[in-house]
């Protein structure tokens, strides 16, 4: 067994409560480290046979326990024995990770925690936050072991098919509208997952769903920014009943975030706060379902709020491919910066002789013109699209930062986009004047230009640059 995360013993936990250290093998021979939290006193000992559920974190690389210590101390004061462990970060970080490990490394914890004193291994359940709700029921399909099923902010959908939906949903909360939010962000994340650096982009979650016999609770933040919280629900209900498994309960909670915590703003700031009635769910639910039960088919709470709906994101056409838009990219920063870099060399050569670098240097004053405003136009597109793009979408979902809009689209967007028309009216203009009157040692420099040019076309067309 090798270790791949450090103690983070010692959690401060109130006095009602008593927390004991653990660690055990996850995926691969990983050791984890992690912390059993459950009811302190006379009579929490007494109590022999109380429920256990581990608590399996979101998306992030090591994340530690304590960022689920909320949660934890709210449903052991519901009379559970609560395990949170630290996030693996061997194996797992923005450009790579599985959910079968990680569903490995939830069954390691369930056992730790059916062997804990107190705890009756017949009731201990899983619980999953966000990328947790694509994790526990994979770890619950493979176990018997695992009693029940709770899932917050979890997703149905592709796992790109969320994202992209996740950061659109945060654009448009910010205001942005038009092609950058409807077409150029989802066309980035498809390079993305392309080129192999979104993991496990096409997941299919609803065969595993399928397969979850263990009764189900889910729960959904009215105003949940990450997950669409108006189409998931559905589809985990459709996936569970194919599987014969109606004992699903589901509940969305008014003022709630993705994570069930209360937010003052529509979901773009989390409070410490758990949603009111959301531990004292668990604990009355989990006692339900441990004794046999559980409720059918019950959905209740206030209806979600959804503004757009998610669209499905399919796999890059070949010359959607990474490798082509990667040669594209190559062939407009070469060609666009050939032709100031190649200017520039003879204007070193010919210092002493400027007429004459106006001239045979530049190829003449009409070619020129147009030339330069295609090579600087390009170049600009080109570099200033994709830094602004990989900007927005790291910085996507509810916390989406688009700059300054005007008439809701990016005022940088929008002056790359006029930069976009402009260089194809100067590629035209080049193209003509290339074809009267370019000197003989231009034609191959500017026709160079001019074919660039041409490509850039139905580029930028794709890439929604030339698109209101």
């Amino acid at each position: 067994m090798h270790s791949g995360a450090e103690s983070g013993g010692g959690l401060d936990v109130p006095d009602d409560l008593a927390a004991a250290e653990v660690s055990f093998q996850g995926s691969g021979g990983l050791v984890l480290h992690g912390s059993v939290i459950s009811p302190a006193g006379a009579g929490a000992r007494a109590r022999s046979g109380r429920a256990g559920v581990v608590l399996v974190h979101g998306a992030g690389t090591g994340t530690k326990r304590d960022k689920l210590l909320g949660e934890a101390v709210a449903f052991a004061r519901q009379g559970l024995s609560v395990l949170i462990y630290d996030k693996r970060s061997e194996g797992y970080s923005l450009f790579e990770r599985s959910y079968s490990q990680l569903a490995d490394d939830a069954l390691g914890a369930v056992r730790t925690l059916r062997r804990q004193p107190g705890v009756d291994p017949a009731k201990v359940g899983i619980w999953g936050l966000s990328e947790g709700g694509w994790v526990a029921p994979l770890a619950a399909s493979r176990s018997k072991d695992i009693s029940f099923v709770i899932l917050v902010g979890a997703n149905a959908l592709q796992p790109l098919r969320q994202q992209t939906w996740a950061v659109a949903a945060g654009l448009r909360k910010a205001g942005v509208r038009g092609s950058f939010v409807d077409r150029t962000e989802p066309t980035m994340y498809r390079a993305i997952a392309d080129a192999g650096m979104f993991p496990e982009p096409y997941y299919d979650p609803e065969p595993v769903i399928a397969s979850v016999r263990q009764p189900v609770l889910g729960i959904w933040g009215v105003h949940d920014l990450l997950t669409p919280p108006r189409e998931t629900p559905p589809i985990f209900a459709k996936a569970l009943e194919k599987g014969g498994n109606r004992q699903y309960t589901f509940r969305f909670f008014a003022d709630a975030d993705h994570a069930a915590h209360r937010t003052p703003d529509g979901g773009v700031t989390r409070l410490p706060e758990l949603a009111p009635g959301y531990a004292e769910l668990v604990g009355s639910w989990v006692g339900e379902a441990t004794s046999g039960r559980a409720p059918v088919a019950q959905v209740t709470g206030p209806a979600p709020v959804q503004a757009e709906d998610s669209v499905a994101v399919p796999p890059a056409e070949w010359w959607e491919a990474a490798g082509v838009q990667g040669a594209a990219l190559v062939l407009f920063l070469v060609a666009f910066g050939a032709y100031p870099v190649v200017a520039l060399a003879r204007r070193v050569r010919r210092r002493g002789g400027v007429s004459s670098v106006g001239r045979a240097g530049q190829g003449g004053a009409p070619t020129v013109k147009g030339a330069w405003l295609v090579s600087a136009g390009g170049l600009t597109v080109v570099v200033g699209a994709f830094l602004y793009v990989f900007y927005s979408i790291m910085t996507g979902g509810k916390l989406a930062s688009p700059g300054p809009l005007v008439v809701g689209r990016p005022l940088i967007w929008l002056a790359l986009q006029a930069l976009a028309i402009a260089t194809v009216v100067g590629t035209v203009l080049t193209c003509v004047r290339w074809r009267r009157s370019a000197p003989v040692g231009e034609r191959v420099r500017v026709g160079l230009l001019v074919a660039s040019g041409v490509v850039f076309v139905p580029w930028a067309l794709y890439w929604g640059l030339l698109l209101p």
